[in-house]
């Protein structure tokens, strides 16, 4: 997936940590505990402490890394580095108790101090929900305290960011973690591989012994890896799935958990004018994206949340604003563009949904004058120039969320977020947002979320197409035991080989 999530730091060029020799056809595939899988891009970085990361990367080192608790399948939180916590003085503490013998991939034992240095760490790099820490603290070598400065009933949430060790000074390019796997070795632009941790915490995983993740350039390139047999699995979108041969692959579907959307610079002339935005808004059909670009896979957002999100997404929004284009062309006329203007739509090149969708919406948008134009850019000129300048008219993206709650969504509109690359501006919504965080109460915590989503629509900040259907696939028959999270993640833990030995 070309996606990206939470990034506000400069990108990280990563050295190769070791060489790893291309295998031979024959070793490739029908290997018992083996998986070789394709992705589309690399991790910016292999720190978990660095915000620098993209989804991808994000889901790699998902393998590599736990936090003092993990997210499940169904959304929650399960204890991982700590063997149980505890809430303290009404809700402005929490106390952690590391698990006996837990051990990082280099064998050192995990000691409290190492969870103060990650904590400090990511609050040090503005993590979202970090900033609420008045202090970190090692009581004794396997318990820690975390005190804030003011409740927040969903700061859990923020402790699944991975443990590192304080002595590794090197974590951009040393990853050194508790996860069920360990990085082996990494060639950029070629692949990483990941061997099974022999001291994993669960018994019985990971399952696989071994799994190399495949950088392939672009979407052709995983359909002809896949059907060549030069890698096992890879996830691939409704328009690239009905390429592959039918009957020769395992299809394991699953929303992404990223909203994708023609995101608008909200202070690039003429998406200044909320007018102007919302005109877009009324012109762009959605279901008819998701018909022609992906086969009739994928579910309406409308909102900068997933509707996966379950009791946090607004339902209202599926559809805020039905096609029309009569009241498209009146809100332009009212802006001072009655003829229509010219619109740059730049696109990461490297993924064919973005492209696809963008020459959807080329069609659409010329129906109430709109001049668009897609400009194709490779992945790291959209993050320097799109994403870190803010030098772009739109652009067709999907954000993800680096936690299972909703904040992590909606923190980047807030009007001083380092992510807020769409430069959007409301006092009321940061005043709504900044509400969310100490509110107690779960029922008024959910409407203030409900609300903001309102806020960010009724302003058109940006156009919300949907949370993207796609599949993970398999050759027929070769693996099972794929688990789908909330999250933009890939759980190579669970995955069994069927493959005869």
């Amino acid at each position: 997936m070309k996606p990206i999530g939470w990034i506000n730091a400069s990108i990280l060029i990563i050295a190769a940590v070791s060489l790893a020799p291309a295998l031979p056809q024959s070793d490739r595939t029908g290997r018992a505990g083996e998986l070789r899988f394709g992705f589309s891009t690399e991790p910016a970085t292999l720190d978990p402490l660095s915000p620098a990361n993209t989804a991808d990367g994000r889901s790699i080192l998902f393998n590599v890394f736990e936090g003092l608790v993990k997210p499940t399948p169904d959304g929650g939180l399960e204890p991982a580095a700590a063997e149980n916590y505890t809430v303290e003085q009404d809700g402005f503490a929490y106390s952690f108790t590391l698990r006996e013998g837990l051990l990082f991939h280099d064998g050192s034992p995990v000691a409290a101090e190492d969870v103060v240095f990650t904590l400090e760490t990511a609050r040090a790099n503005r993590f979202e929900g970090f900033a609420g820490i008045a202090a970190v603290e090692a009581l004794d070598r396997r318990n820690v305290r975390i005190t804030l400065k003011e409740k927040d009933p969903e700061f859990l949430a923020n402790l699944t960011i991975g443990i590192v060790p304080k002595s590794n000074g090197s974590r951009e390019t040393k990853a050194i973690g508790t996860g069920p796997f360990i990085i082996d070795s990494y060639t950029t632009q070629q692949s990483l591989v990941l061997v099974k941790n022999p001291h994993y915490r669960k018994p019985g995983y990971p399952k696989l012994d071994k799994v190399t993740i495949v950088f392939v350039a672009d979407s052709d390139g995983l359909l002809t890896a896949l059907r060549g047999g030069n890698i096992d699995g890879a996830a691939i979108t409704g328009s690239l799935l009905q390429q592959l041969p039918e009957n020769s692959f395992d299809i394991v579907p699953g929303y992404s958990n990223m909203a994708q959307l023609l995101a608008l610079n909200n202070s690039a002339k003429p998406l200044d004018d909320v007018r102007v935005r919302r005109a877009l808004n009324y012109a762009v059909d959605v279901q008819e994206i998701i018909d022609t670009a992906f086969y009739g896979r994928g579910e309406p957002s409308g909102s900068p949340l997933i509707p996966g999100l379950g009791r946090y997404y607004e339902t209202s929004l599926k559809n805020p604003y039905p096609v029309n284009i009569a009241r498209a062309k009146s809100l332009l006329a009212e802006a001072g563009y009655p003829g229509g203007f010219p619109l740059e739509i730049t696109v990461p090149s490297a993924y064919v949904m973005h492209i696809d969708t963008a020459q959807v919406l080329v069609n659409q948008l010329g129906k109430i004058g709109v001049d668009a134009t897609i400009k194709q850019v490779d992945w790291a000129t959209w993050l320097s120039e799109v994403y870190q300048g803010r030098h772009f008219q739109a652009t067709i993206i999907s954000l993800d969320s680096n936690s299972i709650s909703p904040r992590s969504f909606l923190a980047r509109y807030r009007s001083n977020a380092g992510s807020n690359f769409i430069n959007f501006k409301s006092a009321d919504f940061d005043s709504l947002y900044d509400a969310s965080l100490s509110e107690p109460d779960d029922a008024k915590r959910t409407a203030i979320y409900k609300n903001a989503q309102k806020l960010i629509s009724d302003n058109a900040a940006s156009v919300y197409i949907q949370d993207i259907l796609g599949f993970k696939v398999f050759p027929r028959g070769r693996f099972s035991g794929l688990l789908n999270y909330p999250l933009s993640v890939t759980d190579f833990s669970t995955i069994n080989s069927l493959a005869s030995k």
